[in-house]
């Protein structure tokens, strides 16, 4: 039997999901507020923060990232927000917040890049990229490849559907916009989607961040084993210059001759 998981209920608002709502409407109020007190100033940090392929070529290459940030319209944002509330915390509360946050990042990087690409093929194709689209269309594909039976209603559909469908349905509609004239909106979410794709079949279950560190602490760990193993050698060296023999275990830990090796009533 397929799951199933009613959606019309509120999610948990918290951990990371909550941190990036906040920060982009945090954003998105700053540039209002900004926009009526100055303007100038606020039009010019929306260039420099959104996404504008020429000027990522020249350099700009944290708009790769930071136009995610940058919303235009008040339901535009608010529908956007939602999803990413929804998607979010449905898929940190499985997998957690590091995996989360690094899904999402490489989703907003994949559909900035494939925004660059059509660019650099279709130069007429010049627009000014915002939104977390990419980013929301990352965690969909994540959810629709993961939770493929899971059976949920959303509103405004009076029905049960599967996620593999509604990811579905939201593919075929970008596919579909590629033919308009919202393409690079369109082939920037099915970047997002793409990178999404990868990152869910070549990352590690909890993640690269938590990968990383579990290599990084391994390599200490073996390091300071290489140095005990050392320092008993040496120790072992000079032992012997006094006539004295002493043994190490293979970890270098001192070996009590007058005790038994398989004496393990001490671990009790």
């Amino acid at each position: 039997m397929p799951r199933s998981a009613g959606m019309l209920a509120f999610p948990d608002f918290h951990g990371f999901t909550r941190k990036l709502i906040l920060w982009n409407l945090g954003t998105f109020f700053a540039l209002l507020i900004l926009g009526v007190a100055s303007r100038p100033f606020a039009e010019q940090l929306l260039l420099w923060s959104g996404l504008v392929p020429p000027d990522v070529l020249h350099g700009r290459i944290w708009q790769l990232i930071t136009y995610s940030f940058v919303h235009q319209g008040i339901l535009n944002t608010a529908f956007e927000l939602m999803s990413l509330w929804f998607l979010g915390s449905f898929l940190e509360s499985n997998h957690g917040s590091r995996w989360l946050a690094e899904i999402y990042f490489v989703s907003v990087l994949g559909a900035g890049l494939a925004a660059m690409v059509l660019y650099l093929f279709m130069p007429s194709s010049l627009v000014f990229l915002s939104g977390c689209y990419g980013g929301i269309f990352g965690l969909l594909i994540a959810f629709g490849v993961l939770y493929a039976d899971l059976q949920f209603m959303m509103f405004p559909l009076p029905m049960m559907i599967k996620a593999k469908y509604l990811v579905a349905v939201y593919m075929l509609i970008s596919l579909a916009m590629l033919f308009s004239s919202q393409r690079v909106f369109a082939f920037s979410q099915l970047g997002g989607a793409l990178f999404g794709f990868l990152y869910i079949k070549m990352a590690p279950r909890r993640g690269f961040a938590s990968a990383s560190s579990e290599r990084y602490f391994g390599l200490r760990n073996e390091y300071y084993r290489w140095k005990r193993r050392r320092a008993a050698k040496k120790f072992q060296v000079y032992m012997r210059k006094q006539n004295r023999d002493v043994h190490f275990d293979k970890d270098g830990k001192y070996v009590d001759p007058d005790k038994d090796p398989k004496d393990r009533r001490w671990m009790n």
